[in-house]
């Protein structure tokens, strides 16, 4: 197996005096496409924030094609390849569509790179096209997402971190944005970090999987095996009688190891 292009090593971050990751490791390989599952407030959001350095780790290492990233500046990060889309879209609601994406492109150089950039959103996203002079804030939910997602793109980035990019969403909605997640990757070859709550739809899209609870990784194997767990199925999918109160289970359950 080759190199990891992202490697988090015993990661601890906090928010003030609250710890909210607890040692977290994980790696993410070229071409690949890695999820972080767990329930609201496990960390997972923590993780990526520590990653593209909007957060500082007290402890562990983040390290980016080989260099340690951790404590850097998050305009350096990007820079060298990096590109977050946080929980929540998060456009710039007053610019329009066509802006939002060329803020995304703001380092680069290459005029033309970019405009072939702007086409290949385009293809992915034909809605983003139709309302290229509207608004960013007319925009649906679902095609806020959209815009997010293409305006980190527009960065060309070698590692895209996605963060609850279903939330919100039609099921329907939800269904096209992963399409197009595994598009991204299988033609661009862009490694992705997922951060996701509809575990069936993550594990189906990514290659690896890690299980994250109150702050810790406490289960990680192929998305495959994951899927055939009985303890994601209970969990998670909702495979037998007490799925529905998983997720409180999930909170008490000290450990799988």
């Amino acid at each position: 197996m080759s190199e990891p292009i992202l490697k988090v090593s015993n990661i601890e971050s906090f928010y003030g005096p609250i710890m909210a990751i607890r040692g977290v490791s994980l790696e993410l390989h070229p071409g690949s496409i890695a999820t972080v599952l767990g329930a609201n407030g496990a960390g997972k959001t923590t993780i990526l924030k520590t990653i593209s350095g909007v957060l500082d780790p007290l402890k562990g290492s983040v390290e980016f094609e080989g260099r340690p990233i951790q404590r850097m500046d998050p305009d350096k990060i990007v820079r060298l390849g990096i590109s977050h889309v946080p929980e929540g879209r998060e456009v710039f609601p007053f610019l329009t569509v066509r802006e939002n994406l060329m803020m995304g492109a703001f380092l680069r150089r290459d005029r033309t790179g970019v405009n072939d950039d702007l086409e290949r959103v385009y293809t992915y996203f034909p809605r983003l096209k139709e309302r290229m002079i509207q608004p960013a804030g007319q925009l649906s939910g679902g095609e806020q997402q959209m815009l997010a997602i293409s305006r980190a793109l527009m960065n060309r980035p070698k590692v895209l971190l996605l963060d609850e990019p279903s939330l919100g969403l039609s099921p329907i909605l939800v269904k096209e944005i992963f399409a197009i997640i595994r598009r991204i990757n299988q033609e661009s070859g862009t490694s992705i970090l997922l951060v996701e709550q509809n575990a069936k739809m993550a594990l189906e899209t990514a290659n690896y999987g890690y299980v994250l609870e109150v702050g810790r990784v406490v289960m990680d194997d192929t998305c495959e095996r994951l899927l055939n767990s009985k303890d994601i199925q209970e969990f998670y999918l909702g495979a037998t009688e007490e799925g529905a109160r998983g997720e409180k289970r999930w909170k008490r359950k000290k450990t799988w190891r």
